[in-house]
């Protein structure tokens, strides 16, 4: 914004044809003709833009780079924020807060199968939609939060101590700008859900989360612990059509497909978040 700003193209932000120019084109079980179709329709949005905003002070390569800017945070929040999307969209599929099919209750207890607290079926569903609506509003803002570590960390105003936390050695240092950045994001959040469970105390800049770049980092892993359960739950119908053997063993010990969806999806729902 800034860089478009100083040449007097913020104009290229407003026009409709930069949702072209700037979107990842997906496989998504298309055909290669279609595929091929959406890619040159992205390149004719761009080449289009790039001509018709260029001028003295801002030249077809660099609108080519503001565009290819844009177009690589779709492409993050595809491969990163789209995961939690999905989980959240099982999770609301599946159960139901109100609601306790038998066998399929998210109620915990403190002691049991590793739990560390007691929750109710409606608690513990509120207590995983929360959890994984601030995950994915963390990973929407990353970019932006990226950039605020950087200036925490980097800031000449702000010194650290390189202290023993428990878990090594670690540069202990305050960050107020990404602390800011996340209050907005947990009041945000804290907006979106019905009702809150817990505390809502943010760690950064002490011994559990030293550092700004410490805390944005522990978020960037959620999608590749997301990612194999959403891979398991999609392929196991085309698994089960082309084994049989693997067929009669679901039908057997869960019912059926649906049923063993549910059951990955109740022990992560429980135990995960």
């Amino acid at each position: 914004y800034n860089f478009l700003e100083a040449r007097n193209g913020l104009d290229l932000l407003k026009d409709s044809v930069i949702v072209i120019a700037t979107s990842e084109v997906l496989a998504e079980k298309k055909s290669r003709a279609l595929i091929n179709l959406e890619i040159k329709k992205k390149e004719r949005a761009v080449s289009h833009l790039k001509q018709k905003y260029k001028s003295s002070k801002l030249s077809s390569e660099d609108i080519h780079l503001c565009l290819y800017s844009i177009c690589d945070n779709d492409s993050f929040l595809n491969s990163n924020r789209l995961p939690i999307d999905t989980i959240i969209g099982y999770l609301k599929e599946y159960f139901k807060p109100g609601e306790v099919e038998e066998g399929f209750s998210l109620s915990i207890v403190s002691g049991e199968n590793g739990a560390r607290l007691s929750h109710s079926h409606e608690r513990q569903y509120y207590f995983a939609l929360q959890s994984l609506t601030l995950w994915r509003d963390i990973i929407h803002e990353m970019f932006y939060l990226w950039h605020l570590a950087e200036e925490d960390i980097l800031s000449e105003s702000m010194g650290y101590k390189l202290k023993d936390t428990g878990q090594g050695m670690q540069r202990v240092q305050s960050s107020p700008r990404t602390y800011r950045a996340m209050q907005g994001i947990l009041r945000n959040v804290q907006q979106k859900v019905n009702q809150w469970v817990g505390s809502s105390v943010i760690h950064m800049g002490d011994h559990n989360v030293p550092n700004a770049l410490m805390f944005i980092d522990k978020y960037t892993q959620v999608p590749f612990i997301l990612s194999p359960i959403i891979r398991c739950i999609e392929n196991l119908e085309s698994l089960c059509e082309k084994d049989k053997g693997i067929d009669k063993f679901v039908a057997s010990a869960y019912g059926s497909v649906d049923n063993l969806k549910k059951t990955i999806l109740y022990d992560f729902f429980s135990f995960s978040v």
